[in-house]
């Protein structure tokens, strides 16, 4: 099987779980998606060296506790700290400092930090008014593939000039530009045929999503170069691990889930 072809099959099924999921029911989409988190924090241990169970059994508790009992009015200082740790890792991409954590301690608050609080937050995002809307969730992920796409379709066509050559030589500021223009497209359609929100909020969803969707992928980058290995893992042949698919989504996920719950 060509590497095209298995990349399309592998990125079919991958997509077809998680939107049928996220269409079925509220616990098809926390179960799926926690099973998500789980292999993805399996990824990033490894990636860190980091051969300790707890956060294992930390995750699902998190999930629990976050998604069934923790009030949107009391998420706050958690996602204070979430954001924090985001605006650090942020801070440390472009300082080009090491972000690779070395003693026990830093490797389990980063595993806690940097995958299991931002998941929390991605399964939260969907759940409105007590209610559980799904449209919010499959628009923010058409945002964030729609960018993808277009950002390797325009870079590698016109890119010239790189984003951010010392951790991911292949991104252009081209490619970067033309995923956002065309993610600020797809916000228009999104707006016009749902009953979310209005077109203005869907068009500062996708800047969001595009934006800080990037950095979240160069941040992911940076753990994989720091420990000198090209993909997080093989369970989707010609793409990589899940952390590699995932790591635009639940990063910007503590960032969206502010614009739409504190903000809106």
């Amino acid at each position: 099987m060509n590497s095209l072809l298995q990349r399309s099959l592998s990125g079919f099924v991958y997509v077809a779980v998680f939107v049928s999921a996220i269409l079925f029911s509220k616990e098809s989409f926390l179960l799926v998606t926690t099973f998500f988190a789980l292999v993805s924090l399996y990824e990033f241990k490894k990636i860190i060296q980091f051969k300790n169970i707890a956060p294992f059994i930390i995750l699902p508790l998190v999930v629990y506790f976050t998604v069934f009992h923790l009030k949107e009015n009391r998420s706050f200082f958690l996602l204070l700290i979430t954001l924090f740790t985001s605006i650090k890792l942020i801070y440390h991409l472009y300082t080009k400092t090491s972000i690779e954590p070395k003693i026990f301690l830093d490797k389990m608050d980063l595993s806690i930090r940097y995958i299991i609080f931002p998941f929390a937050f991605l399964m939260m995002i969907p759940f409105t008014d007590g209610s559980y809307n799904p449209q919010i969730l499959i628009g923010i992920l058409i945002l964030i593939w729609v960018n993808d796409s277009f950002a390797f379709l325009v870079g590698k066509n016109f890119g010239k000039r790189k984003l951010f050559e010392s951790v991911s030589p292949k991104k252009t500021i081209e490619g970067f530009m033309g995923g956002v223009l065309f993610s600020l497209l797809a916000s228009y359609i999104i707006a016009i045929n749902t009953s979310t929100f209005s077109i203005l909020n869907w068009v500062i969803i996708s800047v969001i999503v595009s934006t800080i969707g990037t950095i979240g992928d160069l941040v992911e980058s940076k753990f994989k170069r720091q420990a000198n290995v090209k993909d997080s893992g093989n369970i989707m042949p010609g793409h990589g691990g899940l952390l590699d698919r995932l790591d635009s989504l639940f990063f910007v996920a503590p960032f969206v889930y502010l614009y739409i719950h504190f903000i809106l």
